[in-house]
């Protein structure tokens, strides 16, 4: 009996490999994979602190820029919002939340056409409890956590479009 936990293990490890099963980041050595594919773009400053979360978040899980060419180019159009959700009379507490939807487009540097793109967002509430620092800093952290997912989420699109690509090739 203790074998069979062990025959199991062959059989599932024998069924992934002939599926053709591939990790999305695996690479090799004549070819980069999705990490170098994602090392290779280039994103263009942000004009607002938003942004800019967005593009350091993208930036610091891609290693963009750190590739052997940029040749793609990923434009970000970011907006925010800020919008109530619950107002509680009893104890004067409300609820907002803070929403950030980016629109990206990853152009070939090479031939100026747009090759992928989409529109994410994320919708992340805190609470103002009427003291001026408390509430700052729940708003900024409630931004910096949107950023970061939006980010992520743009990230994995990426990833899944080179991966994507990569395999019909």
């Amino acid at each position: 009996m203790p074998r069979l936990p062990a025959i199991l293990l062959t059989v599932a490890a024998l069924a992934l490999a002939g599926c053709g099963y591939r990790p999305m980041y695996a690479s090799s050595a004549g070819n980069p994979g999705v990490a170098g594919s994602l090392m290779a773009i280039s994103i263009p400053e942000a004009s607002d602190r938003t942004g800019q979360l967005i593009r350091n978040e993208l930036i610091s899980s891609m290693q963009t820029g750190k590739g052997e060419e940029e040749r793609y180019l990923l434009n970000l159009t970011t907006t925010l919002a800020d919008n109530e959700v619950i107002q509680n009379k009893q104890p004067n507490v409300t609820r907002q939340a803070i929403l950030i939807t980016t629109n990206y487009e990853l152009v070939d540097r090479t031939t100026g056409k747009v090759v992928t793109k989409g529109t994410t967002f994320s919708r992340v509430p805190y609470d103002v409890v009427r003291q001026p620092f408390a509430d700052l800093q729940a708003q900024r952290d409630a931004t910096e956590r949107a950023a970061r997912e939006v980010g992520g989420d743009v990230r994995t699109r990426l990833a899944a479009f080179f991966a994507k690509q990569q395999h019909s090739s």
